[in-house]
């Protein structure tokens, strides 16, 4: 059997300015990634009215050690992993 299919949920937040937006996205994606059906790596966030524009929450960048990257798409610091059990 293949690799079952992939939808995306659309849950719209309020949140005072896109900063904020991110913010909030990042510890939604986080907080579920530990589920086996979510890929938090593939986050990005919109505004409501013009969701064709959507921003990474990570860089999404394969590590040497097969792990990927979890910081802000945009840091300027040396990528990092989430240890398995932390």
């Amino acid at each position: 059997m293949g690799e079952p299919d992939r939808y995306v949920l659309h849950v719209p937040f309020t949140a005072p300015d896109p900063t904020r937006a991110r913010q909030f996205a990042r510890m939604v994606a986080r907080s579920t990634a530990r589920l086996p059906e979510v890929d938090a790596a593939e986050a990005t966030v919109s505004a409501e009215d013009d969701q064709v524009v959507q921003s990474r929450l990570s860089r999404d960048r394969m590590l040497d050690n097969g792990r990927r990257c979890v910081l802000r798409a945009d840091h300027a610091v040396p990528c990092a992993v989430v240890e398995p059990g932390r």
